[in-house]
């Protein structure tokens, strides 16, 4: 009987490059949000997936920036843990960004411990004479490194980075029950599902600026019954994101309710609120409720 494998494989890289895509491919479930704004990740997301006598554990983790107030300082906590925790690092890159954006968490890379796949993504939008060339001066970087071309949107060499998982993985039982597919709970799933439709609904700050918290979440027979908060930092951004007779902000909550409904599957009663919190972003103590504080 072949020995048990389970192990973090923690996906690091800047932002915009595809992380979020990327393990929502390899898990097969929509976990973490997708879309084309930068910082769209601000949690540390895990998505288990199982296998008779596997599990790999992913965790997805806010790109990488230089902190401009106390919760992208707290976002690139998570990072820093990520690196630190791993079995195996997930580095994802692309065919777009400069490849030395960063520099000093490529010389972190250089000298770590745990295993090193680099994936090159976004592939089907680039040349195979530009894929060869960035192949090798990734080479160059991270000689120990296992370097993967894919296109993460398409779904295409997936296959490839998930059998250089499994062949790293250590021998060890498994750290969830095997039926789990994540970390999170429902109602943070709701609380990112709103935060998604508010990055694809406004521009500007606005998305930046927002925070979601759910009240108020009951599962009665038939459906869901969720009461949503969402903290804006002024009082011309509550009226941004209200609208016009609050039509903007009943279509981002007629979105979000369709989303859960997927996601949950089962009806979902939503109410939306907004809230003014200038400090939200620097303040311990909110931070803390919103989870991005130990």
């Amino acid at each position: 009987m072949s020995k048990h494998r389970a192990g973090f494989v923690n996906i690091i890289g800047n932002p915009n490059v595809g992380k979020s895509t990327l393990m929502n491919a390899l898990v097969g479930e929509k976990l973490s949000i997708v879309t084309a704004k930068a910082q769209t990740t601000r949690h540390r997301i895990m998505g288990i997936v199982n296998g008779e006598d596997y599990q790999i554990v992913y965790s997805d983790t806010p790109g990488i920036l230089k902190p401009g107030y106390r919760l992208q300082k707290n976002m690139m906590n998570f990072v820093e843990t990520a690196i630190g925790d791993a079995d195996i690092i997930l580095y994802v890159t692309d065919t777009v960004e400069k490849s030395d954006k960063n520099e000093d968490y490529i010389k972190k890379l250089q000298k770590i411990d745990a295993p090193v796949v680099l994936v090159i993504n976004k592939i089907d939008i680039s040349t195979q004479e530009k894929v060869v060339e960035l192949m090798q001066w990734w080479k160059e970087q991270l000689p120990q490194a296992v370097i993967i071309p894919v296109s993460a949107q398409e779904k295409f060499n997936l296959e490839s980075v998930f059998d250089e998982i499994l062949s790293r993985l250590p021998e060890f039982p498994a750290w969830f029950d095997k039926d789990a597919f994540t970390d999170k709970n429902l109602r943070f799933f709701a609380s990112e599902i709103i935060r998604e439709k508010i990055l694809l609904n406004y521009g500007e700050e606005i998305p930046y600026s927002c925070q979601v918290e759910i009240e108020a979440f009951h599962e009665g027979e038939d459906r869901y019954e969720i009461s949503a908060v969402i903290y804006v930092m002024r009082d011309s951004q509550k009226g941004i994101i209200i609208g016009k007779g609050g039509a903007a902000l009943k279509k981002v909550g007629t979105e979000a309710r369709m989303e859960m409904e997927d996601f949950f599957q089962k009806k979902v009663f939503l109410r939306t609120f907004v809230k003014v919190d200038p400090d939200w972003r620097e303040s311990r103590k909110e931070l803390r409720k919103f989870g991005y504080e130990d």
